[in-house]
Formats: structure tokens, sequence, C-alpha cells
């Protein structure tokens, strides 16, 4: 990693009110302050947002993750773009660590939105000059954006975590096929074997899950990797699954902990999960966090790939390809 920093006075750092404690912490690890934002309401309920510091002739960049309330969280960050712009910065950036839309990827039912093609195309109508985000659900989505955009990868940030456990009996799982190429490669980052599920959404919340390839029979522990989990569904079901096939023990992980809907307590009360790791993309409030719950940051990740695009180096091995 480069020990080459930002100059505090050619960039500006903002942060919505998605998730200030990881704006605050890669803005940290870059040596350059968190700058103040005004949001506040009409009586109409319309937004009103100020940036904190003048951004003419310099590079901004605007964190914000759009997680729930995911509308709200939107029209802040398009409208602290488009505050930039107007004011003259020389670039903005938009830091989108949890790109929640990335899930509505194509038209698979009459009459609907590609919501994810909609969100790209405002961002650059906002005037956001870049994108930077991490593990996109459906990688096609990064097609989608026409201004430079950076999906960064979480698994160096998991393989360092789970390196240190006693990983003897166990066996990497996908919850679905269309993420079995990532898992494979988490897995072998950590010389595991792997296997994928083979997953039939019935509705947002009840999935049919079958095991496929590899199977699970004489491992003691399923190390189940996800790039995001919503309601739990998906994962209570291929935990069931699991269990039935003679695992004793699972740990659960996933770059994007949403946990919508009681989830995170439906996981921890199942008492083969021991285990459930995430990242900081979401902000999950500390009264809310499981005795069962890890919280792993990933704000060095995007320190160090915004620091080397700053520098105008590559940024190649911080990529997903296909996470």
């Amino acid at each position: 990693m480069t020990t080459q920093t930002l100059d505090p006075n050619e960039v500006r750092f903002f942060s919505g009110n998605s998730n200030p404690q990881l704006a605050a912490n890669v803005a940290s690890h870059l040596g350059v302050p968190l700058d103040p934002t005004l949001i506040t309401r009409f009586s109409n309920d319309d937004l009103y947002i100020q940036l904190g510091a003048s951004v003419r002739g310099r590079s901004v960049f605007v964190v914000q993750s759009l997680a729930p309330p995911v509308n709200d969280h939107l029209m802040e960050l398009l409208m602290m773009i488009d505050i930039a712009r107007s004011a003259a910065a020389k670039q903005v950036h938009a830091i989108i660590p949890y790109f929640s839309f990335a899930r509505s990827d194509k038209k698979d039912a009459p009459r609907i939105c590609i919501t994810a093609r909609l969100v790209a195309d405002l961002l650059e109508t906002a005037g956001a000059t870049q994108v930077m985000t991490m593990v996109l659900h459906a990688p096609q989505v990064h097609g989608f954006f026409s201004v430079p955009t950076d999906p960064l990868t979480s698994r160096p940030v998991f393989h360092q975590h789970f390196q240190e456990d006693d990983l003897s009996s166990t066996i990497v799982v996908a919850p679905d096929m269309g993420h079995a190429k990532s898992a494979a490669r988490f897995a072998k980052d950590l010389g595991l074997p792997i296997t994928a599920g083979d997953k039939e959404r019935i509705s947002d919340t009840q999935v049919r899950i079958t095991i496929v390839g590899r199977q699970v029979n004489g491992f003691k522990r399923a190390l189940v990797y996800d790039d995001e989990i919503a309601t739990g569904g998906s994962i209570l079901e291929l935990s069931r699954l699991l269990i039935e096939q003679g695992v004793r023990e699972i740990w659960v992980a996933c770059t994007h902990g949403v946990f919508t809907r009681g989830a995170l307590e439906r996981l921890g009360a199942l008492p083969q999960i021991t285990r459930v790791v995430t990242t900081d993309t979401v902000t999950i409030p500390p009264e809310k966090r499981h005795p069962k719950l890890q919280v792993l940051s990933v704000a060095h990740v995007f320190a160090d790939a915004i620091r080397r695009n700053y520098l105008h180096q590559s940024i190649g091995d911080l990529f997903v390809f296909g996470e």
C-alpha cells in the first residue's frame, strides 16, 4: 500500500446520513477531515442540504450507502453531488459502499423498471464524474454506468478474518449458482472445498434451495459466503438443508448486512449458526447487534482505492472481478 497522501487543500470529504462513521473512518485513513454537511427538511418534507466547506476547483468525495431508508439516502446523494457540481468542483466522486439497486438489474416481468440502470443515469445527470462501490449484487450492473466506476472487493477482508481460525472439516457454500464464482475464489484463498446451492425464489421472503455439486456429507462446518443478507430467508433455508445433511456448525459471511424484518435475530436464534460476519458498508447500530454478529471494517479498502485514484495509480488488485 502506498504511503503517499492526499493534499487536504485539494480534496473535500462529505457524508450523507446513511453511514457517517464509515465516511469518517475512510477520511481518517486518508489523513483528511470529514467536512460538515447540513441536512434538514422544510415544513413540506423537502430536503434542504448545504455542504459545509468550499468545493471550488477541488476533488469532492461524497460517501453514502444506499441503505434503508433507501430513497431518502438516494435523494441526499443526488443533491450533494449536484451541489458540488454547481459550486464548481473539479471532480465529484460518488462513494457508494452499498448500491442496493443492483438487485434490480433486468426486466424479468412485464412493465417494471430496471432501477439499477435508472439510478446509474441519475448519478451521472446529477454530476458524478466517478463512482466507487463494493460487491454489486449483479456484476452486470457495472456496465450500466457510463462514468468510470470502480467495484471493489471485500474478499481480502474476510480472508484475513477467517484465516486465523481452525478451518479443518470446513466447506464453503454459496447460496446460489450466481455467486458460486466469488465463493470459489474465497474458498481457494482459504484452501477449502466449495459447493453451491440451486436457489428458486418464490417471493421476496421465501426461497427453495437444493445443494448441487460437491455434497456436504462428512463436513462438520459450513462457511456460507454471500454478497448481502436482507430478510435472511435464503440463508435460513440453506442452513436447514445443511443441518439435514449433517453439518453441525454454520458460519455466515456477507459483505452487506442489511438485516431487515428481524433477519439478524432469526439467524442468531438457530443454534447451529454460531457466527455471522459482515462489513460496515451498512450501518448496524450497537443496540441492534446480535451477540453472534461480528462487523469488519472496509474503510481501509475504500481509502486505499481513493488514494490510488488520486495519485493516478492502478487499483486493479482491489477490483471485485465477478465477486
